[in-house]
């Protein structure tokens, strides 16, 4: 059988995934110090405060976060704006150069039970988004318990609809027109670009999901 690729001279065939879109997973090292610190903070907040519908479908969204969690979320937050410096450059032209940048943090607390979700929705004007969780509620004992974080493919899903029994023959690119789902757990951070649309399935544990959200917008930014 004729080599489909004779027709090219050899090794001038070169494949690559383009434009990859960052997920930065980590774990915190004080988390499960702060988880017990934070988990009845929230819930005490939302026993006094209605909180408001944005993205979530059922479920308690609270207003601003920092003006009432404590040094242990004010904590947790400077963990995101670290982890943020840390994977963020600055390109000035001359290449990239590590980052420091003047974060300004908008959160808010999630608590979701069974039955609550949040709707695909993305973050306009802010650089990075992430979310903490406090309490992964039943995820750790029970798969089925949902409550995912969804992120879309952002190049669409015209691939599955065209043909969706067929894959590119490039790792970096197979999963093209799908998405990628983040199980919650607690004590671990995940950060994404804001433009990213994302969402969370259907929570079913019977115990609360506790968890803290954050977007992140550039004020300056110097070259460390």
């Amino acid at each position: 059988m004729t080599d489909p690729l004779d027709a090219f001279e050899p090794g001038s065939v070169a494949a690559r995934g383009l434009f990859p879109t960052p997920l930065i997973v980590a774990r915190l090292r004080i988390g499960p110090a702060l988880n017990a610190m934070l988990a009845p903070i929230v819930l005490e907040r939302e026993r006094v405060e209605r909180g408001v519908v944005v993205s979530n479908q059922g479920g308690w969204h609270s207003a601003e976060f920092q003006s009432w969690c404590g040094p242990a979320g004010l904590a947790l937050l400077e963990g995101a704006r670290g982890l943020a410096d840390e994977m963020t450059a600055v390109d000035r032209g001359g290449g990239l150069r590590p980052a420091r940048v003047d974060w300004r943090v908008a959160a808010w607390a999630n608590v979701n039970r069974a039955g609550d979700s949040n709707r695909p929705h993305g973050h306009a004007g802010s650089y990075w988004s992430g979310v903490y969780w406090i309490d992964d509620g039943d995820a750790d004992r029970d798969p089925a318990a949902g409550g995912l974080l969804e992120l879309a493919d952002p190049r669409g899903i015209l691939p599955t609809m065209v043909a969706p029994h067929l894959r590119c023959a490039i790792e970096a690119c197979a999963g093209e027109g799908g998405g990628h789902a983040v199980t919650p757990r607690a004590g671990t951070m995940v950060l994404f670009p804001a433009w990213l649309i994302h969402s969370v399935t259907t929570y079913a544990g019977r115990r609360p999901r506790i968890s803290v959200a954050f977007n992140l917008s550039p004020g300056g930014a110097s070259a460390r």
